[in-house]
């Protein structure tokens, strides 16, 4: 049987894990695993992330995360700097399953086109995909501090630079945009002069485009239709893709999906852990529902099952379905029984 990982983490990761465990059941057969991760492992094990949690990970056909973090951990980082950070389990699941590439989807439901700070025809039509670069870059160089000085490292090797592209052109249908500051990071021109050698040896065949990434996140919102697939670094991803979720009215609504090579994926919404609602039966758990169904196309191959949850999900917003981020009342039990409703 399908084995999947759930990693349940801080605030309302519980409550949409739970409510990702009830869709999982509507939709198949699948062997549910359950181990802490983030401020809840620290809680448990002093680590956000054990050995025992990263091997089960290891074993698993996917795995589905909800959320970490949360004020209680900052404020014991804030009183001592080397106290483990929540966060940590996240990185360190990332290096340690080997994903270098995150991909967020972003295409506004057509029930919520006016739920979106912006004006409906500015983002009609929008169906793009975010591919970030995950395990390099500023996140993962060298940091520290000097006195009244500190410093945050970027590095990147061409072998990094390439595989991720190759994600990027592999992914886009019409046109790949690639986003960098390559007028003023050396980073950036190494980034731009290899996504052009891999555009010309490897895929010649695809449109592509170079943004630096503030025009890039002008035009995100100024018209965001026109974009296809856009492929960035790991700190300009992390911005961007957060940005594109406000297109779907929430940041509520956004999947992602993290892969590769041959082990499993990790597939998590893109929303934080929300302790200010956690506990209260608030959290809107259609992110995590977009997230199974990431997992089911990309790491289980269920292209049906995962069509057939999006589209629940389309269908349970028609009806009306609203959570309080959408300016509606439902709460997690009654969104996930509208979309299982229509499964």
């Amino acid at each position: 049987m399908t084995k999947i990982v759930i990693l349940p983490g801080d605030g309302i990761g519980p409550e949409i894990a739970a409510a990702a465990a009830r869709l999982l059941a509507a939709v198949g057969e699948f062997e549910l695993e359950e181990h802490p991760i983030g401020g809840a492992s620290i809680d448990a094990h002093g680590t956000a992330l054990t050995e025992e949690t990263l091997a089960a990970c290891r074993a698993a056909d996917a795995v589905l995360l909800a959320a970490v973090g949360g004020p209680r951990w900052d404020a014991a980082v804030a009183a001592d700097p080397s106290a483990p950070r929540p966060e940590q389990g996240l990185l360190g699941l990332r290096k340690g399953l080997g994903l270098f590439a995150n991909l967020r989807p972003v295409r506004p439901s057509p029930a919520l086109l006016d739920a979106s700070p912006l004006k409906r025809d500015r983002i009609e039509g929008t169906d793009l995909l975010v591919v970030r670069e995950l395990t390099g870059g500023i996140y993962f160089g060298e940091s520290g501090r000097s006195g009244d000085s500190a410093h945050d490292d970027c590095l990147y090797t061409v072998g990094e630079i390439e595989r991720i592209a190759r994600v990027g052109f592999k992914s886009a249908r019409r046109k790949l945009t690639s986003v960098d500051k390559a007028n003023v990071l050396e980073t950036s021109r190494l980034w731009r002069e290899t996504v052009n050698r891999v555009h010309r040896e490897e895929f010649p065949d695809v449109e592509l485009e170079h943004l630096l990434v503030d025009n890039a996140a002008m035009q995100l919102v100024s018209r965001p239709a026109d974009f296809d697939t856009i492929v960035t670094e790991n700190l300009f991803g992390d911005i961007l893709s957060d940005e594109a979720a406000m297109l779907t009215g929430s940041l509520g609504m956004l999947p992602s999906a993290s892969i590769g090579g041959d082990g499993p994926g990790l597939f998590e919404p893109v929303h934080g852990s929300a302790p200010d609602i956690a506990g209260t039966g608030k959290a809107n758990p259609l992110a995590m529902f977009g997230s199974v169904a990431l997992m089911l196309r990309h790491g289980l191959g269920l292209e049906d099952s995962a069509a057939g949850v999006e589209s629940a999900i389309d269908r349970a917003l028609e009806g009306g379905l609203r959570t309080a981020d959408l300016g509606g009342e439902a709460g997690t039990a009654a969104a996930t029984d509208a979309v299982l409703a229509n499964i």
